[in-house]
């Protein structure tokens, strides 16, 4: 019997499926830093202890996407080893802030199976959650990913395809507790945009690019643990490139971000998202932001701003999202909807 874990393929999952994940991972002030060196990221609470402690933030947070990282990390050799693509996102919600010294664990439970019409791959759905060592929730999402299948004459699944939101709804966002921007230090954070500042519809270009490169990216990939061949191994893809992890793509544009949000400090939920292209060194990406919504939220000074971020494999200023037929415009790599919390007065 092989003692070595070749992945799950695409026949080997079934509806209503868990998977408990390995390993455990606790997140250190190393993750901080390694984070901020990778990503061109400034945003006031996760890179300064006193400014967090202002806000009413003590212990001093990582950014929420380490752990999305990590977490996400976690499901990649159970979900993910032999995929061909992630392909989305939907319905994730933060529910507390991680801080050095958490532990993060994850499992997932398969919601839906639609196998494509080739016979080769299919697409499995996932609700993942990611708890503390208190067994508390930090995270939880839903993702679908496209998988090889390891027999292409095995019986194709009933399909099952899952209802999932549009949007986490305004109300059912969680505030992380003691949270208060009534004495927030515009100076400090870098800018002096308010929630009231901006209007729906509103498009933001924030102007600078950051270049792909293979070392890179593969760093950040095994930092958060993530396994999946695409990311490393010049075998897995027919081409014989590296796929650049989506995550990647989705930390360097929420960075590029901070010119024009640099107090959309927190985010409360991902909505939805979708890698539209395949992103590779080489690439240098670009991002820009809209508008989409605005809800008060339940804590002093604190406002939701609900914002679409795409990421652009060279700057278009155009900030065209779709062609005229619908399809995505070309150079679009990533198209994330979330809400981020940002003050008001």
């Amino acid at each position: 019997m092989s003692k070595t874990n070749p992945g799950n393929y695409f026949e080997d999952f079934t509806l209503g499926q868990v998977i408990e994940h390995a390993t455990p991972r606790t997140i250190t002030e190393g993750d901080r830093a390694l984070y901020t060196a990778l990503y061109p990221t400034r945003f006031a609470i996760p890179s300064s202890a006193e400014f967090a402690a202002s806000v009413g933030l003590d212990p001093h947070p990582v950014e929420e996407l380490i752990g999305f990282h990590v977490a996400f990390g976690k499901t990649v050799p159970d979900v993910s080893l032999n995929a061909v693509a992630n392909l989305g996102y939907a319905e994730c919600r933060f529910h507390r802030p991680v801080v050095p010294g958490d532990t993060l664990r994850t499992s997932s439970e398969v919601i839906g199976l639609k196998q494509n019409s080739n016979g080769k791959t299919g697409v499995v759905y996932v609700r993942s959650t990611a708890t503390n060592q208190r067994g508390e929730v930090a995270i939880d999402w839903a993702r679908w990913v496209m998988v090889h299948k390891r027999d292409q004459d095995a019986p194709a699944p009933e399909t099952v395809v899952p209802e999932l939101t549009d949007a986490v709804a305004a109300e059912d966002l969680v505030i992380p507790d003691g949270l208060d921007f009534t004495g927030y230090d515009f100076a400090a954070a870098g800018e002096p945009h308010r929630w009231d500042d901006y209007e729906v519809g509103e498009k933001i270009d924030h102007v600078d690019g950051v270049t792909l490169t293979d070392p890179e990216h593969m760093l950040a990939t095994r930092l958060w643990q993530n396994t999946a061949k695409v990311h490393f191994n010049t075998e897995a893809r027919p081409d014989g490139t590296r796929l650049v992890y989506g995550g990647h793509v989705i930390s360097m544009a929420r960075a590029l971000s901070f010119n024009g949000l640099a107090n959309a400090q927190l985010i409360a939920a991902i909505n939805a998202g979708a890698h539209t292209a395949p992103a590779l060194a080489g690439d240098t990406v670009y991002a820009w932001s809209e508008v989409l919504d605005k809800a008060d939220v339940d804590a002093p000074g604190v406002g939701a701003l609900r914002l679409r971020l795409v990421a652009t494999k060279g700057r278009d200023e155009s900030m065209m999202l779709r062609t005229e037929d619908g399809k995505y415009a070309e150079g679009v790599l990533l198209d994330l909807d979330y809400w981020a919390l940002a003050p008001q007065a």
